[in-house]
This record gives C-alpha cells, structure tokens and sequence, in this order.
C-alpha cells in the first residue's frame, strides 16, 4: 500500500497516436504540484410540478464534460521529450550522436494539432489505496520555464483535456535516476543569430509559451466531448530576465526597440567525448517591452527586462535537448 497522503501519489504520461485515446503511461514524472481535475456542465430542469419545492435530483442531466488544470515539474535530463513535443508540434526522432550514447532531440516551433497527451495521475486515500484518475486528450495551452540564482529549472504547465476517465489501470510508477537542471549549469547568450556571445549579469530567466487553441469544439453525436482544439491564435512566447545593471547592452536594446537573438540554455555532465546533458531555447528575435533600470534604494541596480519573442522571417524558434533517451 501507499502512504495515505501526498507522498504516496505518482503522475505518469504518454503520447497518443489518436487524440483522447488512451495510451497506457510509460514515463512517470517528478512533479512538485497538480490542479488537474474533471470539468463537468450540468443542466437542472426547472419544471414546475404541483407542490413540488426543490429541483427532483432525477432531472438533473450532466451536458458536456472535459478536463484540464496544471501541472509543476522539475525539468530533468532525461524523459522530458513527450511534453516538449506536445508542446512545440514537430514529430521528433531522436538522433544519435556519433557512435556515442548522447542522442539530440529539436523541436522546432508547429502545429500542435495530432500533438496529445495521456497524463496519469493518482490519488491516495488516508487507507493508501490510491485512485486513478487519467485524463485523455491532453493539448498544453501554455508552458513557462524558470530558473533564478540558487534554483532548479522548472516547467509549469496549463493542460486541456478531452476527459477523465477513472476505470483504467493505474501503472506501477518506476523512476530512474534523473537529474534537474540547475542554475549552476545555466548560460545565456544574446546577439546576432549564429553568433550570439555570452551575457553577464543575468539572474534570473523565465520564458513562456503560449499555444492559443479552440478549446470548446462540442458538437452533437460526440456524447458531450469535445472535439480536438484547433490553433486559433498566433503563439504568443514572453519572458523576462532579472539582472544586475552591469551594462547598458539590454537597456540600448530597450531605448532602440532592437531585434536580438536569444541562446537559454543548461549545459549538465558529459554523456560521452563533446556531448554533455542539454536543453537550450533558441529565440531568432526577441524586443524588450519594458524595464529600464531604476533606483529604489541602496542597493545594487536590478533591473527587469520584460521581453516577447518574435519571428525574424527566417531561422525557427527551437528546444533542443541532449539526453540519452532513444525514444520520447
């Protein structure tokens, strides 16, 4: 039995080769928290039936049902392939890298649509018997990476879902040993593409996506489900950095409204000869919106640069992420 609490729940995903049919979970996450839940719409007759003072329970009918919440993860240095698919649409094959155990993932920016996860999670009672409550038809609608001094990166998720459905098997979650990327392996280079230079003074980096999509596709015959989201937004990508004003490149880049290029990224122990443990952002074009640097005190000026990610009309917007993974 689980420990009948908190520390006795598991979260386990899969990609679906059709959307909202249920893949059996094969990854098993680390997450630190979850909101997930089902999303039911319920209507209640309001016929009047002599003497009758509240609403008979047997006419009250459930109309549409869907599901959905969010989902806060370490991002590690192996298994994270299927949610970054998912989130940036190109089907992925990762690609071995010489003869070397190092295999390189890039996702380049998409169409999500064909793109769904199965997300598993349980749920333990005090007794530590655990409830399984799987969600099909998983799109993620917006995901932010983050990492400040002293800090981890991690990843929190805003996740649609088609259903819940409680009578699948819950599986038997297995963790290899996976290791969180982390401030002292975090590097950022800003400039031209192609030859972008290190950046000093950075703090802290938080950049987010987000997938507009067309969540209420309920149509008859469906038995009140929804039909797969459809994009129906330009992808909006934003971010900020933290600093110390050691220089005044970003605050130019703010007073010129300049394009730069932006390389976020987290390099981790060799996998073998070049190759060590990756994940990098890579930002053709980004404008600062706004945060020139103020003084509110003694102390050293911190500015932060709030920024939004843009398209130079040629090089795409890309994950790469170096792993020893062989599939997703």
């Amino acid at each position: 039995m689980a420990i009948g609490s908190g520390l006795g729940s598991q979260l386990s995903i899969a990609a679906e080769s059709a959307y909202g049919t249920f893949v059996a979970p094969s990854k098993h996450l680390e997450f630190t928290k979850e909101s997930l839940q089902l999303k039911k719409v319920t209507a209640q007759s309001q016929g009047i039936a002599a003497n009758r003072l509240l609403a008979r329970s047997a006419r009250r009918v459930v109309t549409q049902r869907s599901g959905g919440g969010n989902v806060d993860i370490e991002v590690v240095n192996k298994g994270m392939g299927a949610i970054l698919q998912a989130l940036m649409g190109t089907t992925v094959t990762p690609v071995q890298q010489g003869a070397t155990p190092a295999y390189l993932q890039t996702h380049l920016l998409a169409d999500v649509f064909g793109k769904s996860l199965t997300i598993q999670k349980g749920v333990p009672l005090t007794t530590g018997a655990v409830t399984d409550k799987t969600f099909v038809g998983c799109k993620i609608l917006s995901a932010e990476f983050s990492c400040e001094v002293g800090g981890m990166l991690t990843l929190s998720l805003e996740i649609d879902a088609k259903n819940c459905d409680e009578t699948q098997t819950l599986a038997v979650a297995s963790y290899s040993n996976m290791s969180p990327f982390n401030f002292s392996q975090m590097g950022v280079k800003l400039g031209s593409y192609g030859t972008e230079t290190a950046r000093d003074g950075i703090r802290k980096v938080s950049l987010k996506f987000e997938r507009g999509q067309a969540t209420e596709r309920y149509y008859a015959g469906a038995s009140g489900l929804k039909a797969e989201p459809i994009s129906n937004a330009l992808v909006k990508i934003t971010g900020s950095y933290e600093t110390d004003y050691v220089d005044t490149q970003l605050d130019d880049q703010h007073t010129s409204d300049a394009a730069s290029s932006l390389v976020w990224e987290f390099l981790g122990p060799q996998i073998s000869g070049a190759f060590v443990e990756t994940i990098r952002f890579k930002i053709p074009a980004f404008k600062i919106n706004d945060g020139p640097p103020v003084v509110d005190g003694y102390d050293i000026v911190k500015p932060t640069y709030n920024f939004e990610g843009l398209d130079d009309g040629t090089n795409p917007v890309a994950i790469e992420y170096m792993s020893t993974d062989v599939t997703l």
